[in-house]
């Protein structure tokens, strides 16, 4: 029996490194020898939509704001926590540039392979290969799920999955800091701040969370999926 597609607007990109452990230690030493790491502060640009894609990058801690920018108008494309990866676009050789920005919501560090380096080792070993076309693949479902739930639910549905991805994929635990601002979220759920703090309101009036301060609890997690699904 095929496996019914679950349609879900999460913006956590879930695609950690196992590819990693494909590799053998001559395989590994030469990945670590083209491997440079870099410590970014919340705010500032990992890559910028355009310019030379170098490497491609491991997140080995934090969260990253993947979006598309024409310089009026950005579309938040997803989140990327550690574990997973960012810039995969780049083992195709037609594509010599980055086809997004990237920013870190908090303070991240992301490991930085020489693009041609990881080329190398796809053409070497074939499981390598073959566990990144499947992070390729998940990324394009994921991909295909958040633009279904953004034009196909509603608010409430929206932010609901934004408050259970960062339950589920990135804290997985159900009371957390919410590291990201109201405009944050309001990018993401492409919404306004002011109808985002108005959800949350009514979010905690109904008892499905508690905010203080920074920390959010999720207290009826059961209701919020069953929001989350019908939108």
């Amino acid at each position: 029996m095929a496996k019914e597609i679950q349609y879900s607007g999460c913006t956590i990109s879930l695609d950690p490194c196992i590819c990693f452990d494909k590799l053998n230690k001559k395989e590994t030493k030469f990945l670590d020898e083209n491997t440079v790491k870099i410590k970014y502060k919340k705010g500032e640009i990992i890559c910028k939509q355009g310019s030379y894609a170098s490497h491609i990058m491991s997140v080995e801690s934090g969260l990253i704001k993947v979006y598309i920018d024409d310089g009026i108008n950005s579309l938040v494309l997803k989140m990327i926590p550690e574990g997973s990866m960012l810039g995969l676009t780049s083992v195709n050789e037609e594509y010599t540039t980055f086809q997004y920005s990237a920013m870190a919501y908090v303070d991240t560090i992301v490991n930085q392979i020489n693009v041609v380096a990881f080329r190398k080792l796809l053409n070497k070993n074939s499981g390598f290969a073959k566990s990144i076309i499947d992070i390729l693949s998940a990324k394009s479902v994921q991909i295909n799920s958040r633009f279904f739930c953004l034009t196909h639910k509603q608010s409430y549905g929206r932010l609901a999955d934004i408050i259970l991805c960062l339950s589920d994929r990135v804290f997985k635990e159900r009371e957390f800091d919410l590291v990201l601002s109201r405009k944050d979220i309001a990018e993401l759920s492409t919404m306004s701040a002011e109808t985002v703090i108005r959800m949350l309101k009514k979010f905690k009036e109904d008892k499905l969370i508690e905010i203080e301060g920074k920390k959010l609890k999720i207290i009826d997690y059961n209701r919020l999926k069953r929001i989350s699904e019908t939108g």
